[in-house]
């Protein structure tokens, strides 16, 4: 195999991970709009949520556009690699750049706004304080959205299981806590037994620490993405000058 076969097969590699990461992508996107029980519309139904936070419930859309986004740069780069075309190349170059550019940005929006999205969770944690206390226990859908959330993620309330003191549940059920909030969801799941259960957390609390353990992984495959998209366009730039070269 020579440097050109060699380049082309590189190209192949490159694109083929980048489609089938898209293609994932595209999958989890569908996914999030298709299914009205996950947590995304979950937060749109709590009432006096912030609206800058309802904004993430555009999260399906971007998703569905990353997703298509890699498709294209997938396909054009396998195509351009094995038909050999300068088009296709400097468009897959130039997409994947701006792509790149954009990814940058968006990790320095990040780090910059990041005390603005701790604010924004804590006006969002008392709306969803609110909304247990007013309808979990009354409202079949609300009550039925948190008990999903609470068993998927084994957590208690938005913060912990004081939230739900005052609701129609906790008054109606002889001031006895959701099962969800003590482990092995246990029949009387009172305040003595909240007390001496530590293995159940809030579901805020769930949701940070799971990120905060994973933030290393998450660090790494952004890392790694990134690495593939320079390979990516090195590989590429340097096929389309040999192909130019080869006609001159």
């Amino acid at each position: 195999m020579g440097c050109s076969g060699f380049l082309k097969a590189m190209m192949v590699i490159f694109n083929g991970i980048i489609f089938l990461a898209g293609a994932a992508v595209l999958g989890v996107g569908i996914w999030v709009k298709v299914d009205s029980g996950s947590v995304l519309n979950f937060m749109g139904k709590i009432e006096n949520a912030p609206a800058e936070l309802r904004q993430v419930l555009n999260v399906g859309y971007l998703l569905i556009a990353i997703g298509a986004v890699l498709l294209v740069i997938g396909f054009l780069g396998c195509c351009g690699a094995i038909k050999e075309s300068k088009c296709m190349l400097l468009l897959f170059f130039t997409i994947v750049l701006v792509v790149f550019i954009a990814e940058v940005a968006g990790a320095v929006v990040i780090l910059v706004f990041r005390p603005l999205a701790d604010e924004l969770f804590s006006k969002f944690g008392v709306a969803a304080v609110q909304n247990i206390r007013k309808d979990y226990g009354k409202n079949p859908d609300v009550t039925g959205l948190w008990n999903t959330t609470m068993s998927t993620l084994h957590c208690c309330g938005f913060y912990n299981a004081s939230d739900f003191v005052g609701s129609p549940y906790y008054a109606d059920n002889g001031q006895l806590f959701p099962p969800q909030c003590c482990s092995g969801f246990v029949v009387k799941c009172n305040q003595v037994a909240v007390e001496s259960d530590k293995n159940i957390t809030g579901c805020f609390p769930k949701i940070k620490e799971l990120i905060d353990d994973n933030a290393v992984v998450i660090v790494g495959v952004a890392l790694g993405i990134a690495a593939l998209e320079i390979c990516a366009m090195a590989v590429a730039m340097i096929l389309y000058c040999r192909i130019k070269s080869r006609e001159d």
